[in-house]
């Protein structure tokens, strides 16, 4: 009876091991990478110095038709002569050597953007010049002179801020304070301004929104206004009063100090004789920026002999203004340019007859030269701003106190409230833990 039910079992073994043969069973699964190959190549870096956009193409061995291409859709939106060294691009090839996307920083609000459309041939490329996405955030900062930070700059620096902020409230106080000679340890200022940021870094600076600056003992304040009729912005006081005075206090903003006033007889440091000295010297590092005080128009713009390259201004009201030693003219300063007041016209030298880098500054009224520091200093105040527009200037003008006073709420013990009106972000500069 054993043998019938034998059978069976092996017949059904033989066959299972027939059907593994013909569908073998799977083997193990393994983990492995699999490399795919890369079908771009990203190139990132800045302009090199003398480049032109057709030799910057080239040099990553663009095909000369494309690179004849992208020129060409560039000079719709842009000036190739304008690209400059040391701004950052970005190119994006295909393995096959075609350009994909080609990116290159104007400026801090623009790039210039050349790519291939969907669908189209290689060869076919379009460029647009577009802005970028940035975000603004309205911001409070304190900053203190003191012994270890006896400039603007360095007060600014230790708040947490760029020169360039520093620069900005100089001018809107340039009026009032003379930002070399004038600060003393003790002076505060509060600075409300925009700040802008591009993928959560800092991209520079708006406006200035309003400030106030404590000299001495002595406040001044600003406030932006814009006239809703002309709708030009400017700057004006508590009582509105524009800050812009006739004159600035200075032709040169920082890193200066007076080596010579104002003299009927002075011993010339050269020649050792005493003659008139009819200006005011600022020894300033050769290459600092010398501004134009007021309006005004290029009376001439070259050498004087022992003034070395100079520059003489006409202003309104029979005043004129001189500038020695100059290293070099700005950018279309000759005669009969006309300026306006801070613009950029000079940079301080040592030319002519002089001992070391300095300028020699110079203010003549109705035909005489006459003392500019006093000159300055008894300026009247600014044009007011007409009655009939004065409510709508006090209204912004306390916009403005309210967010300035965010920074009073921030420094007393406790969180500032969440409700406080028109609230921003409050910024003071971090404590000096190194001692």
């Amino acid at each position: 009876m054993a043998r019938p039910t034998t059978i069976p079992v092996v017949l059904g073994v033989l066959l299972l091991a027939g059907c593994a043969r013909e569908a073998p069973a799977p083997a193990p699964r393994t983990s492995v990478d699999i490399h795919l190959p890369v079908d771009t190549r990203i190139v990132e870096a800045v302009v090199p110095r003398n480049a032109t956009l057709d030799g910057l193409l080239r040099q990553h061995d663009l095909p000369v038709e494309l690179v004849n291409a992208a020129v060409v859709s560039v000079r719709s939106v842009f000036d190739p002569r304008h690209l400059r060294a040391d701004h950052p691009y970005r190119l994006v090839t295909s393995v096959d050597g075609l350009l994909r996307e080609f990116e290159y920083q104007i400026d801090a609000d623009r790039f210039l953007r050349v790519f291939r459309p969907d669908g189209a041939q290689p060869a076919v490329l379009e460029a647009e010049v577009l802005p970028y996405q940035k975000e603004t955030e309205v911001v409070v900062i304190r900053g203190r002179i003191d012994s270890d930070h006896p400039s603007l700059i360095a007060a600014m620096t230790e708040a947490g801020e760029e020169i360039s902020l520093a620069i900005g409230l100089a001018e809107l106080f340039g009026g009032q304070i003379d930002f070399q000679s004038d600060l003393q340890t003790g002076d505060t200022f509060d600075v409300l301004f925009e700040k802008t940021s591009r993928d959560g870094q800092f991209a520079g600076y708006g406006a200035i929104l309003g400030a106030r600056f404590d000299n001495a003992g002595r406040e001044y304040q600003a406030y932006r206004w814009v006239n809703p009729v002309t709708k030009k912005a400017g700057f004006y006081d508590q009582e509105g009063r524009s800050l812009k005075r006739r004159l600035l206090k200075s032709p040169l903003k920082f890193d200066w100090r007076i080596s010579s006033g104002f003299s009927r007889r002075r011993l010339h440091p050269v020649h050792r004789i005493y003659r008139a000295h009819l200006g005011v010297d600022y020894a300033a590092p050769a290459g600092s920026a010398v501004v134009a005080v007021a309006d005004g128009v290029v009376v001439s713009a070259g050498w004087a002999g022992g003034g070395g390259r100079q520059i003489r201004l006409r202003h309104a009201g029979g005043m004129e203004t001189y500038y020695l030693h100059l290293s070099s003219f700005a950018k279309g300063i000759r005669r009969g340019a006309r300026v306006q007041q801070g613009q950029l016209i000079g940079r301080v030298g040592r030319t002519g007859t002089a001992t070391g880098p300095h300028l020699d500054y110079r203010l003549r009224r109705n035909g005489v030269f006459v003392d500019p520091r006093r000159e300055h200093a008894r300026q009247p105040p600014g044009e007011p701003i007409p009655a009939i527009q004065l409510a709508d200037y006090r209204e912004a003008r306390d916009g403005v106190l309210r967010q300035l006073s965010t920074i009073l709420l921030a420094e007393a013990p406790g969180p500032v409230p969440a409700d406080t009106p028109d609230a921003v972000k409050v910024a003071e500069p971090a404590a000096d833990t190194s001692r």
